[in-house]
């Protein structure tokens, strides 16, 4: 209770979007029928999810994020995130060391959301 259980990631073309975060973290889906909306459930090693039509406008590009930002902890921030950029997703925020923690970046998925990863590195500097 009162922690992240569940995700939700707004997608103007979810197609797009379920190729880009399969590929990515290797992320199942599976249609949700009866919605009102266009909806799919996502299965992944960590906390369940749901990515969805988007149904209002995007914010402006370049005007900062109006959302809650997850980031996924991943095996290793290089690899990961030459994944993110040759799939089309798009550098945010560099990777930067998180001291004694980890190492973070921030990046646009190919519909304009932001997503963050991070390695687990006691040793980052």
């Amino acid at each position: 209770m009162n922690a992240p259980s569940y995700f939700e990631i707004q997608a103007d073309d979810t197609q797009r979007a379920l190729h880009f975060y399969g590929e990515v973290f290797g992320w199942k889906f599976t249609k949700a029928e009866g919605l009102p909306v266009e909806y799919w459930r996502i299965e992944t090693d960590g906390p369940r999810g749901g990515l969805l039509k988007r149904p209002a406008k995007t914010p402006p590009y370049e005007c900062g994020t109006n959302a809650f930002v997850c980031s996924m902890e991943v095996k290793d921030f290089d690899e990961t995130a030459a994944k993110i950029q040759n799939l089309g997703g798009i550098l945010a925020l560099p990777k930067f060391a998180v001291p004694s923690t980890c190492w973070q970046g921030y990046f646009l998925d190919t519909e304009g959301n932001t997503l963050g990863i991070f390695e687990v590195d006691p040793e980052a500097k």
